[in-house]
Formats: C-alpha cells, structure tokens, sequence
C-alpha cells in the first residue's frame, strides 16, 4: 500500500544516527506519532526509520538501505535508485527491511515507507539522499557472443548462462551475490567462475522443458575490486524449448535422439578415425554451440601440401566443441554409417538425418557421447556439465564446500 505526503505533517529528529520521518495518523497532531495514540483507548503510531538519513552526500552504492518499524508492521518499502526500483527483504515479522541490490553510483536516492500499527493507523516517512559517485574505474558484463547473437533464440535444456567482465573482477562474491537468475520452473543451479573475467551459470542437471529464464545483473554500483564498480546492469531472457537430447554410441556407431524423453529417431554414424587425439571424438556431455549450412573445414596446422592436410564442404553442421566437433552431413563414404568410424573427429550423418537434426538443433541442447577414450574437457566449448557438480560448485564465490 502507498500512502501519500499530503496533508500529513512531517516531524524530523536528528538525535539518532538516522533520519525518523514520522507522519501523526489520521486522528493526531503529535510530534512524535510513535509516542502519544490519537484517541484515548487508541494504540500509539507506528514509528519508521530509514538509514542513511535524509540529506545524507557520499553514501557508498553498495551500503544497504534499512528501513525500520516500532510500534508496528512495516506495510511497503519504494526504494527508487536512479530511476529503478531497488527490491528488498523484510524480516520475519515485518519490522525491518533491507535493500537487496546495490545503488546507482552519483544518484539521488528516494525511500518512502509506510508502517501500520495495532489499530490499522498507517504512518509514513521518507529519506532522500545522494550516492558518491564511482572512484576509479568501471566494469562491465557482457553475454556470451555466440548466446548474444542468437537473442531471441529458443535454447535446450543444457543452456548454460555465461557472462563475461571487460576488466578482471576481484571481489567475486560481491559480484556474483548481484547476479539474479529467475525460472518458471526452478531447479538448483550455481554459477562457477574460470578466471576472474568469466563467470558461468548451470543447473544442477538440466532445465526443465517447456519455460523462460530471466537473468538480471545488478551489477550497477556493485564494488569489484579496489577503485571499480559496476557501470550498468544487464537483463537478458531465455526462452526454453523441447528437451532434445542426443545420445551417441560411437564404439556401436548410433545415434538415438530423445524429444521431450520419447526416443524420435535412430542414426547411423560415423565418429573419428582415432590413432591420435586430433582424430578421436571426444566422450562426455557436449552441448549444441552454433550451426551453419556450409562450412569448410581443414586440417589444423597443415597448409596444402602437407601431410594429412584437408580441406573439405560440410552442409548442415552443428558445432559441439571449441575444438572444432561437429554432427555434419557425411561428405562421403557412406559405407562407414553406422559400420565404422572414419571421419577426422566430427560425427557423420545420413544426408536426410543430418537436415533433420540441423533443423531440431537448439543452442544448449545435450549431446551426450560414448564409447572413446578421450574424455571433452569441461571448457570445451558448452561442456560444462561434464563437470562433476560438487567440483562446479567449488568454482563459486558463495558456495563453496
């Protein structure tokens, strides 16, 4: 409920630390709306604090706002930081109010706050005051390129959320308590730092099918490090399709695709040749990057002429890895589908497959891979689920143990 200013007194002490902004209710004239009641028989006006005090330069953007209720129930807290409302906390039972998220750095802060007492009379206060402006340098975030260039996009259910800082963060709880992750469905997830510049967000297993995920950075006067805060907050929403999830089998050469848990389609495949690492498909959980209807793959490190050089036209390929694994369209040799392996690493399909499946493919979906003895490393591309979850949580600032 908002109460409004007008027609109320204002009554003002500074012989605390903080600013009591009181309004007498509707019965009283009071100087102090906390210590006398209206009526006789009736119960005293509830009492607000807010700090910092009204009138209040140089607060720090990542000070918390308290607001707090004697005599009463805190009814609303409006904390208005820059032109955006700040969310809070109250406490079990409604007497205190913290603000959760950080200021907008050199801004003028609005609070208003309404309490109600025993006999329902509201009384009201508010504080207005000035943050200090950013010392130093700012950081910024920005999405993951490849999630960036596919805004709008319907993603699997591996869909990882990765954010990436233009200068290196050293207070990574700080930043991390200010990332915001919002399901319809929720399911337990953390994010999991790898450096100081790049911090990824994963469920725990997958998302739930068929929803949208909200990230809201509020990274707006969050401190980083020494001399660096937060510029400006980043709001991104994903949007959840089917559960398509891959399941290959390279030492039998198949392929089985599940859609929404019911198996839609058996493929035959080929993997890689083996003999060294470069030609070994890799095992472990991938996740669909990237696809492109035509793209020319060669060897690496080899120009023409070498040996072992390559440089062939792949249609419908759907990239899985960084290191170059794709499911693709075979080129040729339709004799090793679903016989033997003789690709240079990526996955070969049946024409009509690969189509198929190029046109199912949904950034984030799993690709999860048997059968080799070389394991994906967990920042190979999307696979970060190969990572066991108890390690992925030693990665964040907040939870580890």
């Amino acid at each position: 409920m908002h109460v409004t200013a007008s027609g109320l007194k204002w009554f003002v002490s500074t012989t605390t630390g903080a600013a009591i902004i009181t309004s007498a209710g509707c019965g009283g004239g009071s100087s102090s709306a906390g210590e006398n009641a209206g009526k006789k028989g009736e119960a005293a006006a509830a009492r607000v604090v807010i700090t910092p005090a009204s009138g209040t330069a140089g607060v720090r953007p990542d000070a918390p706002v308290v607001v707090r209720a004697t005599g009463g129930r805190l009814a609303d807290v409006v904390l208005d930081s820059g032109g955006k409302k700040i969310s809070g906390e109250y406490n079990q039972d409604h007497t205190r109010w913290q603000s959760r998220w950080t200021l907008q750095p050199g801004s003028k802060i609005n609070v208003r706050a309404s309490a109600e007492n025993a006999d329902g009379r509201m009384s009201t206060a508010q504080s207005s005051f000035d943050t200090e402006r950013a010392s130093g340098e700012t950081f910024s975030a920005s999405q993951d390129e490849v999630l960036e260039s596919r805004k709008g996009d319907t993603y699997g259910v591996g869909l990882p959320i990765i954010l990436n800082f233009d200068k290196a963060v050293h207070n990574r709880a700080a930043v991390e308590k200010s990332l915001q992750v919002i399901a319809e469905k929720p399911v337990l997830g953390a994010w999991h730092w790898f450096d100081d510049k790049q911090v990824i967000y994963r469920a725990k297993s997958y998302w739930p099918a068929h929803q949208t995920v909200k990230l809201i950075a509020h990274l707006s006067g969050v401190k980083g490090g020494k001399d660096l805060y937060g510029g400006k907050d980043l709001v991104r929403t994903y949007r959840i399709g089917a559960s398509h999830i891959s399941y290959l089998d390279i030492a039998k050469h198949q392929m089985r695709v599940e859609h929404d848990g019911k198996v839609v389609r058996h493929v035959p495949i080929s993997a890689g040749m083996g003999g060294s690492a470069e030609y070994t498909t890799t095992s472990g959980i991938h996740l669909n990057m990237e696809k492109d209807e035509d793209v020319t793959m060669t060897s690496p490190g080899r120009g023409p002429g070498d040996a072992g050089y390559y440089s062939e036209l792949i249609h419908y390929a759907v990239r899985v890895s960084s290191a170059g694994e794709y499911l693709h369209q075979t080129p040729g040799d339709e004799g090793c589908l679903g016989v033997s392996n003789c690709s240079h690493g990526c996955i070969r399909q049946p024409a009509t497959d690969a189509i198929w499946y190029y046109k199912q493919s949904q950034p984030g979906d799993p690709v999860d891979i048997t059968g080799t003895d070389r394991q994906v490393e967990p920042d190979n591309g999307w696979s970060y689920y190969q990572m066991s979850w108890a390690k992925w949580l030693k990665g964040s600032a907040l939870q580890r143990h």
